[in-house]
């Protein structure tokens, strides 16, 4: 799994499978059902924080537009300051 779209195909399948009619669905399949889909709706989230750290704009771009243009993340607008260092960024926050 390379991108955040790889996972959420991997996590539906895992769902898929789970709801197969062929075998009824347990409790613990159940309960893993709902941890599965509590992990997609974190993934979510935690896409939709990155498109509005980086300004980002569009729709399923988890990843890649960081890595083609980590300067993205200097324009961003912020309650800090972002200094590029050598192995990435480091963010301080003002007050």
């Amino acid at each position: 799994m390379s991108t955040i779209t790889d996972m959420r195909e991997h996590l539906m399948e895992t769902l898929a499978a789970l709801r197969n009619r062929d075998n009824p669905m347990d409790v613990d399949r159940a309960r893993a059902v709902a941890q599965v889909a509590g992990v997609l709706v974190d993934s979510a989230k935690v896409e939709v924080d990155y498109i509005k750290a980086t300004g980002a704009d569009s729709d399923s771009l988890f990843i890649s537009p960081l890595n083609n243009d980590p300067s993205r993340l200097l324009k961003a607008e912020s309650k800090g300051a972002i200094q590029p260092t050598t192995t990435g960024f480091v963010h301080r926050i003002k007050g």
